[in-house]
């Protein structure tokens, strides 16, 4: 293992927070940092995110604070722990406040809505060609916290990044495999929670294993499918960050994406669950943002497609999935 580092997650989270108890565990030194002062003192008091990790206590070497500033300067190497649409305003704040080269390290699973891009194309474009690891896998926060075996993925276009985070992040319980397909990673962790959406639909609607197994089978070549055409490689999406990540999500009573879906397919309507729910669902925002892309780059993901119906259109869950189910028979494996 190497030596004590140094480490700045931005985002008090779930994840974020997760991440910060790894490298905690790990030896290493590490400010969490909140975008709310009153929060950022609670949690400094209580030493727990009892909003958003309840029950697991912050040790010494985690500070917490509400200044960027501080954040900043803490360390070289700086977690972006937001939700997908704040990932921008966030690092508006960050590029006036940057000193000297930092690595960033980026966890968010979506797709910004406003604009379809993924959140490293954000961070490349607010502040230039900086040095980025992608860091995605099966990891839900409640397990990572508590020391429960988890394997993950690092990937950056710059090897060396990646090898780093690898490095510093690991434990005997957070295992970090490398590779360099930053965009099918990033594109894994995005596309499964839509479809992590359509499972719980399933749920909702009371299917059974059958159904559920057929979905995200079918779901996994939809997400290889759109990926190949944004230029990742296939095989990604059979890895960690694809098929490991999309089986967490659907099978996991800890899942945020999949308990939308349940609700819709009981009848309730997504403003409703979305007022109940304090954490983030990322796949409702990203729906929109693939249906997008997916008009624009001509590709046909039926699954995901019904998704963005049900949740921005207000279709009928029952109706989404009679649709998918009376589609022209085709071959399995059509070409990408």
């Amino acid at each position: 293992m190497s030596a004590t580092e140094r480490v700045t997650v931005l985002g008090d989270g779930g994840w974020g927070t997760a991440l910060a108890l790894v490298n905690a565990r790990r030896g290493n030194e590490v400010l969490l940092w909140s975008a709310f002062a009153d929060y950022a003192s609670q949690m400094k008091e209580r030493r727990e995110n009892f909003k958003f990790l309840p029950g697991v206590p912050l040790p010494p070497n985690v500070r917490i604070s509400s200044d960027l500033n501080e954040a900043l300067d803490f360390s070289d190497l700086i977690v972006i722990a937001v939700p997908t649409q704040f990932v921008r305003s966030v690092l508006k704040k960050v590029r006036p406040l940057i000193r000297g080269k930092k690595i960033f390290v980026s966890v968010a699973k979506g797709i910004e809505k406003q604009t379809c891009m993924r959140p490293s194309q954000v961070v490349y474009a607010e502040l230039g060609d900086v040095p980025l690891v992608i860091l995605s896998g099966p990891s839900h926060a409640e397990e990572v916290s508590r020391g429960i075996p988890t394997l993950v993925v690092a990937a950056s276009k710059q090897p060396e990044y990646a090898i780093k985070v690898q490095n510093v992040f690991r434990d005997k319980f957070f295992r970090i495999y490398v590779q360099g397909d930053a965009v099918g990673v990033e594109l894994g962790g995005a596309l499964k929670n839509v479809i992590a959406v359509a499972a719980g639909v399933c749920d909702g609607l009371g299917f059974g294993d059958n159904t559920k197994s057929g979905l995200l089978t079918r779901g996994l070549f939809e997400m290889s499918r759109l990926g190949v055409k944004l230029g990742a490689n296939p095989t990604t999406f059979f890895g960690l960050s694809g098929a490991g990540d999309l089986m967490t999500t659907c099978f996991s009573q800890h899942g945020r994406n999949l308990r939308v879906g349940r609700e819709l397919g009981k009848g309730r309507k997504i403003r409703d669950i979305l007022k109940d729910m304090e954490m983030v669902a990322e796949g409702v925002d990203s729906a929109e943002a693939v249906h997008e892309l997916c008009q624009r780059e001509g590709i046909m993901i039926p699954i995901m497609e019904e998704v963005y119906n049900i949740l921005c259109k207000d279709k009928d869950p029952k109706q989404a999935v009679s649709d998918l189910l009376s589609r022209d028979a085709q071959e399995e494996w059509k070409q990408y």
